[in-house]
């Protein structure tokens, strides 16, 4: 099967994207919000690996096209920022304001369990990273001497904790503005946050995704003013 496998140079691309097609439609099928696309996908595809012994390096031969497309699709979503051009224009001190408050907060958080659990620098820098995009993070946890690898998993598993308990989390709170939630979502849960905002409205799209962009310069700015702290 693996030598089969090697020989394909899609492979990898293959399982990727027919899970997360596979995991769109049961999304869609049950409407469960656990039922998150990216993770039911993952698993599917560490389930698929793990039964058919393929390794990692096999897979990523294929799958590593579709990383590719992670800077140009961060890049699109400009597009629905720049329909809301003027209602950002309007409220643009507040939503600087949420956006320094939310980086603050994660970065905070950090640092308080981090010391609560008795880590260290290396895992301390390894997690700061953990609510901005991908492509961001990974440069930012390196430069810090993190451990890039756990930086990736802390950054999706923070970004699909978010899309699936924003909603029930608004509702808990009582926030209903739009911006709010768009501003909400994008600092704390980057991308896959930003997925979910689009699914509530065009405004909150528009607000997650400057979210991303503020909330990413403003970590890579910080960390390394912080990260001596532990």
């Amino acid at each position: 099967m693996n030598e089969l496998l090697k020989n394909s140079l899609y492979f990898g691309m293959t399982v990727s994207v027919g899970s997360y097609l596979a995991a769109s439609w049961l999304k869609k099928k049950t409407g469960w919000a656990v039922l998150n696309p990216l993770l039911v996908s993952s698993i599917m595809v560490l389930l698929f690996l793990m039964v058919f012994r393929v390794d990692y390096q096999t897979y990523n031969n294929g799958a590593k096209y579709l990383s590719y497309l992670l800077t140009p699709a961060t890049v699109c979503l400009a597009i629905p920022l720049y329909k809301q051009l003027e209602l950002l224009k309007k409220y643009f001190p507040a939503v600087i304001g949420a956006i320094c408050s939310g980086v603050a907060a994660s970065a905070a958080g950090v640092f308080i369990l981090v010391k609560a659990m008795g880590l260290g620098h290396e895992h301390y820098v390894t997690l700061l990273p953990k609510s901005i995009t991908t492509a961001i993070g990974m440069g930012v946890s390196e430069e810090a001497g993190g451990i890039v690898t756990l930086t990736v998993i802390s950054i999706i598993i923070t970004g699909v904790l978010g899309s699936v308990i924003a909603e029930a989390v608004f509702k808990l709170a009582g926030i209903t503005h739009p911006m709010a939630k768009g501003l909400a979502l994008g600092t704390s849960a980057h991308a896959i946050g930003t997925s979910k905002a689009l699914e509530l409205g065009e405004i909150e799209g528009a607000m997650s995704s400057l979210s991303i962009a503020v909330a990413g310069l403003m970590t890579v700015i910080l960390v390394p003013f912080i990260s001596g702290l532990i």
